[in-house]
């Protein structure tokens, strides 16, 4: 079933929401592993000729598809933010998830939605923006996973914190990261518990650190979206596009279906198709058809 879904399919799709300056387009840097920025493409597929500036000034248009060269297995679609109240950005967004979660066009659907929440301003994790869409926007089968972003900041809030408590800066800087972690404790848990009481609350959660290195680490991020996705087919097309981690695609071929088929009893198990086992195992790599030399014996 899962194979049979990937035919129709052939690359991950995800809606990035969330206010500006939230460190979005960071973050799909690491998660394609590149330092350019994307290239727009309109509905229908042609090139833009949008500028990045004047996505960083805030002229989105949710129907464009953002794909980065190095990994064009994604295609990210930007919700402008709708923090400033607009009704008209809002409805927007609400009538592209409606007909992106169950188009019959398969290549078109959203499979998940990222909502980036900034550490940036900590003490408005949850705002009015916040508590809109996850009263109002049924996603549907699409699942929403909150990224608490710019986690970075809140090291310059534990020295603030550690002075203001009589420390000197030296006793600050060496109890920093801890404190930091308590803060981030702290705000998460606060998100998670408005977000909670919210109709429709999301699905996951991750927190993000050194997103603005390019070795920042997206493997949470990787493993926390797979694990929320309702079909098999679509773990697999997310495990077999990400490039963070081989790590992942391991521990899911292994989970997935290696587990599967030992668990099967010693009869059956002497009738598995090698091939068929290998192709299986394969599909949840990366470029799979370069890596059939692993061929199991």
């Amino acid at each position: 079933m899962a194979n049979e879904y990937l035919k129709k399919i052939n690359r991950f799709r995800i809606l990035v929401m969330g206010r500006a300056n939230a460190g979005k387009t960071t973050i799909l840097q690491r998660v394609c592993n590149s330092t350019d920025k994307p290239e727009i493409f309109d509905g229908k597929g042609n090139k833009s000729d949008i500028v990045q500036g004047a996505l960083a000034r805030g002229y989105h248009d949710i129907q464009n598809e953002l794909v980065f060269q190095s990994n064009p297995g994604f295609v990210f679609h930007d919700s402008c933010g709708f923090e400033a109240g607009s009704t008209q950005q809002f409805d927007q967004m609400k009538q592209f998830v409606a007909d992106h979660a169950v188009t019959t066009r398969v290549n078109e659907r959203i499979h998940a939605i990222w909502f980036c929440i900034p550490m940036t301003d900590s003490h408005r994790t949850v705002t009015a923006a916040e508590q809109k869409f996850f009263n109002e926007c049924d996603t549907g089968h699409v699942p929403v996973i909150v990224l608490v972003t710019k986690v970075d900041a809140l090291y310059l809030t534990a020295i603030r914190e550690l002075l203001d408590g009589g420390l000197t800066i030296g006793e600050a800087k060496a109890r920093a990261t801890e404190k930091q972690g308590e803060l981030l404790d702290k705000w998460l848990g606060h998100v998670k518990h408005e977000l909670k009481m919210c109709k429709f609350p999301p699905k996951g959660y991750v927190s993000l650190q050194k997103m603005h290195q390019e070795d920042g680490d997206c493997t949470l991020l990787m493993e926390c979206t797979a694990n929320v996705l309702n079909e098999e087919g679509l773990q697999r097309l997310l495990i077999s596009t990400q490039q963070s981690s081989i790590g992942i695609c391991v521990k899911y071929a292994v989970n997935r279906t290696l587990w599967h088929y030992m668990s099967l009893g010693l009869k059956d198990r002497l009738q598995v198709d090698v091939k068929h086992l290998e192709a299986d195992l394969l599909s949840w790599f990366p470029n799979c058809e370069n890596v059939s030399q692993f061929v199991i014996c």
